[in-house]
């Protein structure tokens, strides 16, 4: 058999590698296959199923969704002009080179993993994130998504994935129900996917935060995100030995102006930490100007401000534990702090 003979139908069990399963025209072309050939293959009843336009099922049956997928890049690769393979062998199936085009909303959040994201081979649609100026146009289950700044993909199982903020923002672009969003912000917290603060960035980005039921999600988002920051600090202290601080109280001088709130206060060394939990909205930098005056005035009155974000606690905890014994230990170096009253929040 030469290398462009043309393919013959065989059943699924002999078609172990889903890029020998799903193929588009011209790469069937390029194998030896006539478009007389095709048509006969595919027609009904036949061996082989145009699963989209221009991208052939060859096997008869449903498609699975790994499948689904890979015959979604496949024909929203096609915009690109994606050369076409080698021809495979038994021992290196040709894999083709999905140019320009990431898996994004349900389909990329259930390959990250999310439980409450519908199976592949369930989904109604598979949204496809292309450059803005390819004008390829949705077809079938495919719902092709122009935009001008294409995220740079994770690779999950083989295929382009947008990350997790990007997908959820585009999964939620098009729920209505808010039981549905909130499901899904909430298992991006809770499963550790991501920080309530990068969703939020992407939620902005795509204009959602003036739909009520994305903004009720979003506040619960920012919550839960809030109690496992705490969670996370709370254990940072006790793994590394650090003092016990008092928690979450608020500042104020003597018969004077109120200072603040604190997550953690350590009165002896007066050394503050506060965690950086604000959600980036469109009033980010009011918030980030009252933040600013806040430690400007705290520190005027000497006292030591530790600022920790979320994803530094989660991901560099010791690193952290040490920042914030430095500064205990510099305590003894600073002058006196002035007086303050320390209230529980």
């Amino acid at each position: 058999m030469t290398q462009n003979a043309p393919l013959s139908p065989r059943p699924p069990r002999h078609l172990r590698d889903v890029h020998r399963r799903v193929l588009t025209t011209a790469q069937l072309r390029a194998r030896g296959v006539t478009p007389a050939e095709l048509s006969e293959q595919c027609r009904t009843g036949g061996p082989w199923q145009e699963l989209l336009p221009h991208v052939i099922l060859l096997h008869p049956d449903r498609p699975t969704g790994e499948e689904r997928l890979h015959a979604a890049l496949l024909y929203a690769a096609r915009a690109a002009e994606p050369a076409v393979p080698a021809q495979p062998t038994a021992d290196g199936p040709h894999r083709p080179l999905y140019t320009e085009v990431v898996l994004t909303g349900l389909a990329a959040l259930a390959l990250h993993g999310f439980s409450c994201a519908p199976a592949p081979d369930s989904l109604e649609h598979v949204d496809v994130l292309v450059p803005r100026q390819h004008r390829l146009r949705s077809a079938g289950y495919v719902r092709v998504l122009r935009t001008p700044d294409l995220p740079a993909p994770r690779t999950v199982s083989g295929l382009p994935v947008a990350p997790v903020p990007r997908a959820l923002a585009d999964a939620v672009a098009r729920l209505t129900e808010a039981e549905a969003v909130r499901r899904l912000l909430t298992e991006a917290v809770r499963g550790g996917h991501c920080e309530p603060a990068a969703v939020v960035r992407e939620l902005t980005l795509a204009k959602l935060l003036h739909r009520p039921h994305v903004v009720d999600a979003v506040d619960a988002l920012v919550a839960e995100g809030r109690s496992i920051a705490e969670d996370r600090l709370y254990r940072m202290v006790r793994e590394y030995g650090l003092p016990d601080p008092v928690w979450n109280v608020d500042l104020r001088l003597p018969g004077g102006p109120h200072l603040g709130g604190l997550d953690a206060y350590w009165p002896d060394q007066a050394v503050a930490l506060e965690l950086d939990t604000r959600a980036p909205r469109q009033d980010d930098d009011a918030l980030w100007s009252e933040y600013a005056r806040k430690r400007e005035h705290l520190e005027r009155l000497g006292i030591t401000v530790v600022h920790l974000t979320p994803r530094k606690l989660r991901d560099f905890p010791e690193q952290q534990a040490a920042v914030v014994r430095t500064a205990l230990m510099a305590s003894g170096d600073r002058d006196p702090a002035a007086y303050v009253l320390v209230l529980p929040r």
